[in-house]
């Protein structure tokens, strides 16, 4: 009998996992592309792209699914930085910072950016390349365009991720990435890959998803364009006093470093901080049990690439692992 409840429930599941979701446009699908196709052709975007792009377009109701998805559950920073800054992904992360040294160092000189950061992103981000999605990304930006929700978001990624087509970059089909439209092994949405991609290695092309030259390159610039220093790292966990108010950590309040010596805050192992002119920030990126963080000016730049602290600290602490520290 358990079996059996559990079978259906289990057929139950899948139904309704299955089912497409409510569309939020009421607009016939054909009707919303032939609209989309006339702006599309003002901006220049040619009839074979056009062609080849919604020919056999119908909006996935998966992509639907997955953008409406609440989170079950907030996970906690600690739990978040185990699975994220894992003994392997360090491991393979330091693997492929020595298998790629002279590329980096060359680009990490060339853009001011300091490697072991360009590869804690592409980790975190694909796995090294890896796990970047399989999804047509134009596929699914006119899903999510169509779709309703935040639909003049997509539709403007979807104009650029066609602009991105037509310019050689990458063809059509091969044009891959998340359900939400990231692309490649840096994650890029079509806004970010118009404003960032580089071709670092002077084929034409700015190849994120797999050309590594272009790939690091591309990182490295959004950071620098972002405002990264790399005569900063990006932050440390540090030891606060007993009688630290807790209201001073505020990710937007810098203070002179001597400040929070003078504070009595302290690297984690014991040690003063180092004595050097610059400003900074305390930070919990999760709850205060879980640790405090002192953050630098470089720490707001990954907070731009992704608004999550969670995220920027990952970054952070396996850059500083793959670097040895």
């Amino acid at each position: 009998m358990n079996r059996l409840r559990f079978l259906i429930g289990f057929a139950f599941a899948c139904i309704l996992f299955m089912a497409p979701a409510a569309q939020a446009n009421d607009k016939p699908v054909g009707l919303w592309v032939q609209e989309f196709k006339q702006e599309a052709r003002n901006l220049g975007i040619s009839e074979a792209l056009l062609e080849e792009t919604f020919e056999h377009f119908e909006p996935n109701p998966r992509i639907i699914t997955l953008d409406r998805k609440q989170p079950e559950g907030t996970i906690t920073f600690t739990k978040y930085l185990s699975n994220v800054v894992t003994p392997q992904r360090i491991k393979e992360g330091q693997r492929l910072y020595m298998e790629n040294r002279d590329l980096l160092e060359k680009i990490g000189k060339k853009y001011g950016v300091q490697p072991r950061f360009i590869v804690a992103l592409w980790g975190i981000e694909t796995s090294y390349g890896k796990v970047t999605g399989n999804f047509n990304v134009p596929h699914a930006l006119a899903t999510l365009a169509y779709d309703g929700r935040r639909a003049d978001f997509f539709r403007a990624e979807l104009l650029k991720s066609l602009q991105i087509i037509e310019a050689g970059h990458i063809r059509f089909h091969q044009m891959k990435g998340s359900w939400a439209g990231a692309m490649g092994q840096s994650q890029f949405m079509p806004s970010s890959f118009l404003n960032f991609a580089v071709d670092e290695n002077g084929d034409g092309r700015k190849d994120i998803w797999n050309t590594k030259a272009d790939i690091f390159g591309s990182i490295a610039n959004y950071l620098k364009t972002n405002g990264w220093n790399d005569a900063l790292t990006w932050g440390r966990p540090v030891r606060l006093p007993a009688d630290f108010k807790r209201e001073l950590a505020d990710i937007k309040t810098f203070r002179p470093l001597n400040e929070w010596r003078a504070m009595g805050v302290r690297q984690i192992d014991g040690r003063a901080l180092p004595p050097r002119d610059i400003s900074a920030a305390v930070m919990y990126p999760g709850k205060p049990e879980e640790g405090a963080y002192l953050i630098y000016q470089n720490f707001p730049v990954i907070l731009h690439w992704n608004r999550s602290r969670y995220f920027a600290t990952a970054v952070g602490m396996l850059a500083d692992r793959i670097y040895g520290q």
